[in-house]
């Protein structure tokens, strides 16, 4: 019995200038049209012609333009009618995934969006493939799709809460003015009182060039710690005011519009990036993120997030926008010792199958949340996120052996009269506590 045989095509489809591949390396990926040819001119020569029933094609991953859509199935239903006029009896056409998710709601052709509709895909794709074929009198195929992404991306939310926030304070700088300072400080204060709106670059200019010199100073050892700090507090109180008068003028100059991303808030979320949200951080993805709590009131500050990882790229600082993409995200004051908990959302395509542990932050804590048919929340599954015990063990790590070897330096601490017992136990207690804890910040 002759097997069933399927041809993978390496199609191209040029749209507004940006090219869609299903692959880079021929040899792996697709057949270029030669190698189409070569195949048919093999399977002929053995006289398994007959075998040859499938077409499968790939153009990528979140298209964003249906035009990229139509011209690449056209391609592709060309090259099915040529295979069937070269005697494949063909029937299976799979056009591979690609549908893309409106990730920031505008429903254009921007990356990080779509500019069709669920029902304009399908009704593209069949309209397609009749207007190639109907003509020619062959059969439609068998239809195969491979749209994971758009079936999956809706079912995960992240959850994170906020630890802290690094906040720009509006200081009383006249209360901390010393009796004698630089020149440079001096100069500094009076940009900072010279402010309005008449001479917003003149003051901006004025304020780095003396917050340089105030820097240049104290790396040379002539002015102190303290005055060095001081001239901060007088160069962001100076921009804070720029940035104030800026928001009543209909034309802000170009070097005075990235004030707002200067100023803003960090908030420090306990998550990380690079295991939860690895394609925000390599591929710049945008997700849909806003807070869940304090709905009912006006978020009033404008802040970024950065992860509890030490890697400077475990950060948040690009959100979605329906006419650009934003450099922060309206948010809440933090107070502590209060919930303020953030979602991201649409994130059930990739997220989770490409985070790694990097830092050493393991999987977080899922919880499966159904509704019953009286619309009533059930949660219907919880699963535990890695602890430090397990992610040590994936890295070549026994977690007992840190642990007794932990015990004995705490031992040999009471023997040399360092510590006492009850230290002692404390210190034990304290390292087994975290050995089998969460990877991410417990109270």
């Amino acid at each position: 019995m002759k097997p069933r045989i399927g041809l993978r095509a390496k199609l191209s489809s040029k749209s507004e200038g940006m090219w869609y591949e299903s692959g880079g390396d021929r040899s792996v990926f697709g057949l270029t049209m030669s190698q189409i040819v070569d195949a048919v001119d093999e399977l002929k020569a053995r006289d398994s012609i007959d075998c040859l029933e499938l077409l499968h094609y790939h153009l990528g991953s979140q298209v964003p333009n249906i035009r990229s859509i139509q011209q690449a199935l056209n391609e592709a239903c060309r090259i099915y009618a040529e295979l069937r006029r070269e005697g494949a009896p063909m029937g299976i056409l799979d056009i591979g995934g690609g549908l893309a998710v409106d990730y920031d709601g505008s429903q254009t052709n921007f990356s990080s969006s779509r500019n069709y509709t669920l029902q304009e895909f399908a009704d593209d794709v069949i309209d397609l493939i009749m207007s190639v074929l109907d003509p020619l009198g062959i059969p439609h195929p068998t239809l195969v799709t491979e749209a994971g992404r758009a079936t999956v991306a809706y079912y995960s939310v992240l959850l994170f809460n906020v630890l802290d926030v690094n906040q720009l304070r509006h200081w009383s700088v006249d209360d901390l003015l010393p009796k004698e300072c630089s020149a440079a400080l001096e100069r500094l204060i009076e940009a900072r009182g010279s402010v309005s709106k008449k001479n917003l670059q003149e003051a901006y200019h004025d304020a780095i060039f003396y917050r340089d010199e105030i820097r240049t100073l104290f790396t040379t050892g002539s002015i102190s710690l303290r005055e060095r700090a001081l001239g901060e507090q007088v160069f962001w109180d100076t921009v804070a005011r720029i940035r104030k008068e800026t928001r009543s003028l209909k034309h802000v100059p170009e070097e005075l519009q990235g004030l707002d991303a200067a100023l803003v808030s960090i908030y420090y979320g306990n998550l990380s990036v690079f295991q939860s949200l690895p394609d925000l951080w390599a591929i710049d993805q945008l997700f849909p993120i806003m807070p869940i709590h304090r709905l009912t009131e006006k978020p009033m500050q404008e802040g970024i997030f950065t992860d509890t990882t030490c890697d400077c790229d475990g950060k948040i600082a690009r959100f979605i926008d329906l006419h650009d993409v934003k450099n922060s995200l309206p948010l809440h004051d933090f107070k502590p010792g209060e919930d303020y908990v953030i979602g991201v959302f649409i994130c059930g395509a990739y997220q989770e199958t490409l985070g790694d542990l990097h830092n050493l932050f393991g999987d977080t804590n899922v919880v499966s949340v159904e509704l019953d048919r009286d619309g009533e929340v059930i949660f219907s599954k919880e699963v535990e996120g890695d602890s430090v015990e397990d992610v040590l063990t994936y890295v070549e790590y026994r977690p007992k052996s840190l642990i007794d070897r932990f015990r004995r330096l705490a031992e040999q601490a009471v023997r040399s009269q360092r510590i006492d017992f009850a230290v002692r136990n404390e210190a034990i207690k304290t390292y087994e506590d975290g050995i089998r804890g969460y990877t991410y910040f417990e109270e």
